[in-house]
């Protein structure tokens, strides 16, 4: 199936032109991806599903929708940051990862396509979220890291602006992780509004930031992971 039959099987709208931009994209991701690790999924179909419908399943929340800045942490190969922005050219994305070479290449092919509504920073988050520049200035914060809800709560909340939206994807199998965040989410100012559950078997963990995060937060960079919330 091509990009645009699978996602509108998802009830993903896709134009033509944004499918060109998605499948110039996955080759140039799938060719980089030989060089240097920017996705352990090689097959284009797999890619479709698991990077392009998983990460657009956003679309249609409200949060996401009333979101005109977005910051999408550890941002890896550009998931969902990238996509989101193909599909959303009138909202303005930052790319947040901690390996630069990925960053470099994220660039280089944003450049190369046009699409002129997404950059990247090259940060750790619990530094970017000190900064000034950065800290309480987003809409929404998105992010498919692969860590624990309470840590992956201290990386993002603190870039988002009190009344904004902070939209953690996990799995089905996250029930006990999300309970056990509860109070480190509180903690940092923010309050599990909604859990939906996507099309393609994932959860969005919808967290609405309702007060200011205390300026301790985040702490130095590793202590989050190494002793959480």
């Amino acid at each position: 199936m091509t990009i645009k039959e699978t996602l509108e099987k998802f009830n993903i709208p896709c134009s033509q032109s944004e499918e060109k931009l998605l499948s110039s994209y996955m080759e140039e991701i799938l060719e980089k991806n030989q060089s240097i690790n920017l996705t352990a999924i090689k097959e284009r179909q797999e890619f479709i599903l698991k990077h392009y419908v998983d990460s657009l399943s956003v679309i249609g929340l409200k949060e996401y929708e009333e979101a005109g800045t977005v910051i999408d942490i550890g941002t890896g190969g550009g998931f969902p940051g990238v996509p989101l922005a193909i599909k959303s050219p009138e909202k303005q994305f930052l790319l947040l990862d901690s390996l630069e070479k990925r960053l470099k290449i994220i660039d280089e092919i944003l450049l190369k396509l046009g699409v002129k509504n997404a950059g990247t920073l090259h940060v750790r988050a619990e530094d970017g979220g000190k900064d000034p520049k950065f800290r309480e200035s987003f809409d929404l914060c998105v992010s498919r890291a692969v860590a624990d809800l309470s840590v992956l709560s201290e990386y993002c909340l603190p870039f988002v602006k009190i009344k904004g939206s902070f939209i953690a994807y996990k799995g089905m199998d996250s029930d006990q992780e999300i309970e056990k965040a509860e109070k480190a989410i509180k903690t940092l100012g923010g309050e599990i509004v909604d859990i939906k559950e996507t099309i393609t078997n994932q959860r969005l963990v919808v967290i609405s930031k309702v007060k200011q995060t205390p300026n301790k937060y985040p702490r130095k960079a590793g202590d989050p992971k190494r002793k959480p919330l």
